[in-house]
């Protein structure tokens, strides 16, 4: 086994690391706001709420923050969501904005937007 990757397992019972550690890197896998968090089912700014805020706990988790997130990935289910979207995005990140690509695609369970990112990871 290479000691210098390490896999934290989802909690969700899916084959996938919600966290890999490798490079001097943290790679979170994509997340979704759960559909039982209230109103977030058709709202895309609670829905990037959630996700954003539940990134932010991961990487604390792994000693790091927002501002360590060097890239983004973003996937909307509608690219018309795309202003809303944008606001709560720049709200999380407080001026240290990560490279990001943003596209439209059909979501799992019906999620309106999906973020995945890459942060530095503190040594």
């Amino acid at each position: 086994m290479d000691t210098r990757i390490q896999r934290f397992a989802s909690e969700l019972p899916l084959p996938f690391s919600k966290v890999v550690r490798a490079g001097g890197f943290l790679f979170l896998s994509g997340q979704v706001a759960p559909q039982k968090s209230g109103n977030t089912a058709n709202d895309v700014a609670a829905q990037a709420d959630a996700v954003l805020r539940s990134i932010a706990t991961t990487l604390h988790e792994h000693g790091c923050g927002m501002a360590d997130v060097v890239r983004a990935s973003v996937w909307l289910a509608d690219l018309d969501d795309f202003p809303a979207f944008n606001q709560v995005y720049a709200q999380h990140f407080e001026g240290h904005l990560p490279a990001r690509s943003t596209v439209q695609a059909r979501l799992a369970g019906g999620a309106l937007v999906e973020i995945e990112v890459q942060a530095l990871a503190k040594e």
